[in-house]
């Protein structure tokens, strides 16, 4: 762990969660901005997977009493994940698996710009102000799934009229979509338990198989960023960079933009909803799958800690509430909330809980983090190298985009392995589980 102490223009100190930081000296420079916002409180916090991103660096976690940033969210507001468990083992499913993937890929749409059925502006706006049970009144899952989503699946205040046109526009076609970049579908193995009885609890066991779907808002919450970062660029001509703009929390600008905001959220946690009520459908004939637990990573949230109301902004991390904490389900309480840190396409991903121990505004690390660019990849990397390496490690690929394979090669990002032993080593969540890929779709 390295720390910043607070010069300049910080009004706190700065926190980089990792053990080398030779190779993120821009991202580093964005967490000293971040700490130099106004009303910033504690600290400026980095997780292992810290990259340059736009505003914040990725991995990023600060919270505010007075402000909210669209820079400390992200573009792709609520990109998230959710894991869905099986009741098999690999044995009884490894000869269909290419099937399953093949189904799965008619099912979804997938790629850049891609859609579906569209969806017309009363409905729409249902879904996007209440969230996950609008679509599962819709046929989309069950009332159980609710449960074991962050927030149930809905965060308010959300309305309509926070959203542009444009945005509307922008989202009507995308619910159920997957989209592309480092968005996937991986059906996966549990290879390794770390801890049984939170295993138990969670209902993991050795060679079971696991369903993680990673996507967000598409470009319904890239709207939403992108009209609310326009309105706010003319409050603070002081800003050390002008991506961080921002506007006071409680003002009517604030409150609009929190408000699309947690729109935009609610359209995520539905979008993964309906890819889960597909995934099903091409399991049918193996196994149920049900759901272990759905959270953001890209997300400002009005949180308590050390006794006050703060805006705890998480910028490519992910909450990890320690046992006991009011906003868990029940099944939960015991042992926290559980955490999902998904690895590249190549290696492993992982379940963790939620510690008690957690310095970070009960903040983790939410997946390996680039150590390539995309253009740096693109450069640096051949197709036929990087299929033959998924191939040997038996990994089936589905992907529109040959483009997409090379920007999100196993060799772009940091070792995952390494990550999650730093977040377990500091307490900030607790390893569970190992999951490895056994097929992967891309956009």
């Amino acid at each position: 762990m390295y720390k910043i102490k607070k010069t300049g223009n910080m009004k706190v100190d700065a926190y980089i969660l990792t053990d080398d930081i030779s190779s993120v000296s821009e991202a580093i420079e964005q967490l000293k901005n971040v700490a130099s916002l106004p009303s910033i409180v504690k600290a400026a916090y980095a997780m292992p997977d810290i990259h340059w991103g736009y505003g914040f660096p990725i991995g990023g976690v600060a919270a505010f009493s007075e402000i909210i940033s669209p820079g400390g969210v992200g573009f792709d507001i609520n990109c998230g994940v959710r894991l869905l468990k099986s009741n098999i083992i690999y044995d009884e499913i490894s000869k269909h698996l290419e099937k399953i993937i093949e189904e799965i890929y008619k099912l979804v749409p997938v790629g850049l710009g891609s859609t579906s059925k569209k969806f017309e502006k009363k409905l729409f706006k249902k879904i996007i102000e209440n969230g996950v049970k609008e679509v599962i009144e819709m046929g989309y899952g069950k009332n159980e799934d609710l449960l074991f989503i962050e927030d149930n699946g809905t965060i308010h205040p959300a309305s309509m009229e926070d959203i542009s046109e444009l945005a509307y526009k922008r989202g009507r076609e995308e619910l159920g979509t997957l989209g592309s970049g480092n968005h996937f579908i991986e059906i996966q193995k549990v290879v390794e338990i770390y801890d049984k009885e939170i295993a138990n609890t969670l209902g993991l066991f050795e060679n079971q198989i696991t369903v993680m779907i990673h996507t967000g808002s598409r470009g319904f919450g890239h709207q939403v960023a992108t009209d609310y970062i326009k309105l706010m660029r003319n409050i603070d001509k002081n800003l050390p960079d002008k991506q961080l703009v921002y506007a006071p929390f409680y003002s009517k600008l604030g409150q609009k933009y929190f408000s699309a905001m947690n729109c935009a959220a609610n359209f995520a946690f539905a979008n993964r909803q309906i890819i889960t009520h597909y995934i099903r459908k091409a399991f049918s004939n193996f196994s149920r799958l049900d759901l272990i637990y759905d959270v953001a990573h890209n997300i400002a949230k009005v949180e308590i800690h050390d006794n006050q109301k703060v805006v705890v902004h998480r910028k490519g991390a992910t909450r990890a509430f320690g046992p006991n904490q009011k906003e868990l389900p029940e099944k939960y309480k015991k042992i926290g909330q559980p955490v999902i840190i998904p690895g590249d396409m190549g290696t492993s991903s992982y379940v963790l809980v939620g510690t008690n121990k957690n310095f970070a505004f009960s903040s983790t690390a939410h997946g390996a983090g680039r150590v390539l660019g995309r253009r740096q990849a693109l450069k640096n990397l051949k197709i036929n190298e990087v299929l033959s390496n998924l191939e040997k490690k038996g990994i089936i690929l589905k992907s529109k985009s040959k483009k997409i394979i090379i920007e999100e090669a196993p060799e772009v990002y940091k070792n995952i392995d390494k990550v999650v032993e730093i977040v377990d080593k500091l307490k900030l969540s607790k390893k569970v589980a190992k999951l490895i890929p056994l097929g992967v779709i891309k956009g």
